[in-house]
């Protein structure tokens, strides 16, 4: 009796688990993270020149500077220097409206940043701006399934070291200016991939030497409103897509018409269905040996 109720519980198990368990296995597949975004409204790194000393001094500062996810809206950056402007906080940059956004998921990842009516300083140049803008925007969009996009704008009037200036698209701008130095401005610098977008609206390479205020000299690089993106980790790229093409034609074999899985109420779990057929037969097999060894044991 007990190896009967044995044999008919795993007959049984296997009946419901059995089936089941075979319907349902498959490929695992591994889930994509979130996306990356970072947006930022200034990064400078300069490098400050003192007249009565042989002192270079780092000026590295930034403003709304975010990563996905996250926002911040700020208008003015001061940073102090020993030495410089007699001790006086240096007004990098003000602004009207300053603002930088980024947002990330597992289907889409956005950076942007804008800048209104802002005016842009370096130390020994207190009254006389590096660069004053009216509008400036910056945005990369990097969504799952699709081409990332990055675009910059600049609206209205640009001054650079008191002159207004034309910029050229997509190539580089220079402002000379006598007693003063000069700068290079390049505009409206994008750049895409399969999965990334980086827009920079303004990047000016600095060379100043005011003399002034006991600043001899000051070099670097100002970037101006730029946004990145990275779409979603696992998210199919889209020039991974595969095209769909016709197969060519080849002549039918020659066999005996058959039933297709519609007629014969077959389906793709078909081979499942007739393996765990087979798992009962062989279950039932051994319960069929068992309970005749019993009964032979009992003389029946």
């Amino acid at each position: 009796m007990p190896a009967r109720r044995s044999s008919a519980a795993l007959a049984a198990a296997a009946l419901v688990a059995g089936p089941t368990a075979l319907l349902t296995a498959g490929p695992a597949h591994a889930t994509g993270g979130d996306g990356r975004a970072s947006a930022v409204v200034l990064r400078a790194g300069l490098d400050v020149g003192l007249l009565n000393k042989t002192v270079h001094l780092p000026l590295k500062a930034t403003l709304n500077e975010v990563q996905a996810p996250a926002a911040a809206e700020k208008t003015a950056l001061t940073v102090t220097l020993d030495g410089v402007e007699k001790g006086k906080p240096v007004d990098v940059l003000r602004a009207d409206v300053a603002s930088a956004k980024a947002t990330a998921d597992k289907e889409r990842a956005e950076g942007s940043a804008r800048l209104v009516n802002a005016r842009v300083h370096v130390p020994g140049l207190p009254l006389l701006s590096l660069i004053q803008v009216e509008e400036v925007t910056s945005k990369a969009v990097c969504e799952a399934g699709r081409r990332p996009v990055a675009e910059s704008n600049v609206l209205g009037a640009v001054t650079v070291l008191g002159k207004r200036v034309t910029l050229s698209s997509g190539g580089t701008t220079k402002v000379a200016v006598p007693a003063v130095g000069e700068v290079r401005l390049d505009l409206s610098s994008t750049e895409t991939t399969s999965r990334t977008a980086a827009a920079t609206a303004l990047r000016l390479k600095v060379s100043v030497n005011p003399l002034n205020l006991n600043v001899a000299e000051v070099t670097g690089e100002v970037v101006l409103v730029q946004a990145t993106c990275r779409t979603p980790a696992g998210a199919p790229s889209p020039s991974a897509t595969p095209t769909p093409s016709k197969p060519a034609h080849t002549p039918a074999p020659d066999v005996k018409p058959q039933g297709n899985l519609a007629e014969t109420g077959g389906s793709s779990a078909t081979p499942y269905v007739a393996g765990g057929a087979l798992i009962l037969l062989g279950v039932g097999a051994g319960a069929l040996v068992v309970t005749r060894g019993g009964r032979g044991r009992r003389g029946v």
